[in-house]
């Protein structure tokens, strides 16, 4: 098995080329005219759209409130979730959870790094 440091620098050197290929077609872009004018009108597009969006939310300014709130709840009760699922884990039970079309679900851990 290949070390970490090896991968690591291996994903670091695949992103600095992938930003390099990206940067190059931001670049052939940005010196299009027809691509110039076409986001421009884009920009206007999307704020007449805004405002549409922005008119109509006020008429369901309540029923935004219950999103608002079902969002919240929804953070909640996966923390919860995930807590009680790692908490099993941890004490060697199965972990598992079933929908209501009987669909199995079992957790997904997953590792990240961030820059220290």
């Amino acid at each position: 098995m290949a070390d970490l440091q090896e991968i690591f620098a291996r994903i670091q050197e695949t992103k600095k080329k992938q930003k390099d290929i990206k940067s190059a077609y931001r670049d052939a872009l940005n010196s299009s005219e027809e691509y110039k004018n076409l986001t421009d009108k884009l920009t206007e597009l999307r704020a007449k759209k805004k405002q549409i969006e922005n008119s109509i939310k006020q008429d369901f300014s309540s029923e935004f409130q219950k999103l608002d709130d079902f969002k919240i709840d929804l953070e909640s009760d996966n923390t919860m979730l995930s807590d009680a699922a790692f908490t099993k884990l941890l004490k060697g039970e199965t972990v598992e959870v079933v929908d209501e079309y009987n669909n199995s679900y079992e957790p997904l851990f997953v590792v990240k790094f961030k820059k220290t």
